[in-house]
């Protein structure tokens, strides 16, 4: 799965077989972790973790590529890729997009987050989102002025000023604050997103450890859950330690029924990741009900397609 130079390339094919597990991960040298506490020096993360801990907390953070195939139950609709370049500056750009479609619909995107590293947390700096399709094509820009204590946004040509919160993110890279804190063992997982000219509340909960094999390979993963009052919609999230916590499926469910499934195809890490300390486990809710695999399933044997559910694509792809 891993090859032996510092650049890490895995593509899927359908005779594969691929596992993410501890024993292939690339180990940092001493060499290298002396470079990498060298640099954890200048960004005033907490002297009590150790350098190891410290550049796990940080991997998310370490340029890579991934690449995601889409689907709605059985139906592939595209495919979607994710890229975080190499920094020098402490200054990141993030960059999203997607290209879906099924029957008379379509929807493309380009999504670019600027944002900062500031005393070992991600700060935003600018949003940009693109989107051309099926229906109105639109923009949505956000600029967080911190110092002025403004956030200015733009959505479909409507421009608003919310007042500027701490630990606040926009929808892109939200993720990798995420994923820094999974490794963190940061609780409670609670974040704050702008998003179409609101500040939105979201909460994720660890609910345990699965082994999750998909087209491009086997994973050891940790399972998220999105917290939600109401169980008519539900959304799960496998994330793999050993890959800084990279997303290797997602799958939404609306009323139990067909879901929104994206599934990892491929990845890059232009650098060794170090080795994860044990995540915390949050368990599921008490409420709790039908089992993911269940859910999955059942959407798998429906066929077809039918007018309520081409209205549910075109809301999932808003939301």
């Amino acid at each position: 799965m891993l090859c032996t130079s510092p650049v890490l390339f895995v593509q899927a094919s359908d005779n594969q077989q691929l596992t993410a597990d501890t024993e292939s991960t690339v180990k940092l040298t001493v060499s290298e972790t002396a470079v990498i506490a060298e640099k954890l020096e200048k960004i005033d993360v907490p002297a009590s973790l150790s350098a190891i801990e410290q550049a796990a907390i940080l991997s998310p953070l370490t340029a890579h590529s991934a690449k995601y195939n889409v689907f709605y139950g059985s139906f592939e609709l595209g495919e979607a890729n994710y890229r975080l370049p190499a920094t020098d500056s402490g200054f990141y750009s993030y960059h999203f997009d997607s290209d879906v479609s099924l029957l008379m619909l379509s929807d493309q995107r380009h999504l670019t987050s600027e944002f900062t590293l500031e005393n070992g947390k991600l700060v935003p700096f600018r949003y940009i989102q693109e989107r051309t399709g099926t229906g109105s094509d639109y923009t949505e820009q956000t600029a967080f002025a911190k110092a002025q204590k403004f956030i200015h946004t733009i959505y479909k040509q409507e421009a608003l000023k919310l007042p500027y919160e701490e630990k606040v993110f926009d929808p892109l890279m939200v993720q990798l604050q995420f994923r820094m804190d999974l490794a963190a063992n940061i609780r409670p997982l609670d974040y704050k997103m702008v998003k179409e000219k609101e500040v939105d509340d979201y909460q994720f909960r660890v609910i345990g450890k699965e082994k999750v094999t998909i087209k491009s390979g086997t994973y050891d993963t940790v399972k998220v859950e999105v917290v939600r009052d109401s169980t008519k919609r539900q959304t799960f999230f496998w994330m793999a330690p050993d890959l800084a916590y990279l997303p290797v499926r997602l799958s939404h469910f609306s009323k139990g029924s067909k879901q929104l499934d994206i599934q990892l195809a491929s990845y890059q890490f232009e650098q060794p990741l170090p080795p994860m300390t044990p995540v915390v486990i949050d368990g599921p809710k008490p409420e709790a009900s039908t089992a993911v695999d269940e859910l999955i399933s059942e959407a798998e044997n429906e066929a077809g397609i039918s007018e309520s559910e081409l209205d549910e694509i075109k809301q999932l792809a808003v939301d």
